[in-house]
């Protein structure tokens, strides 16, 4: 198995907990409020939950170890919390962009 360093497995983490909100709001809470499915929210809804808890543990770790600007990871917190906004802190977690927002 590979060494990844953190910030590969945040970009990998930050991946997959955008594709899960995407899931969660356009697929599974219509399923849920239009037909009825309750199960969809509950499964996709948990499974969301614990991949941004995930995340969140891995943006501190990334801020401590990186020394990210206070800005910059609240930059992409704030984005996180957009569909598709998962799409713009991929870009920005860069290891160019990262050098430009780290305390040095």
């Amino acid at each position: 198995m590979m060494n990844k360093t953190t910030l590969e497995k945040f970009r990998f983490i930050n991946f997959i907990e955008g594709i899960s909100f995407i899931l969660l709001v356009f697929v599974a809470m219509p399923l849920k409020y239009m037909m009825g499915i309750a199960i969809a929210t509950k499964i996709m809804g948990m499974t969301h939950g614990i991949l941004f808890i995930i995340w969140l543990v891995l943006l501190s770790s990334s801020h401590d170890k990186y020394n990210f600007k206070p800005k910059f990871s609240a930059l992409l917190f704030i984005a996180s919390l957009i569909p598709f906004g998962t799409t713009f802190t991929d870009k920005m977690l860069d290891n160019e962009k990262v050098k430009e927002n780290c305390n040095s």
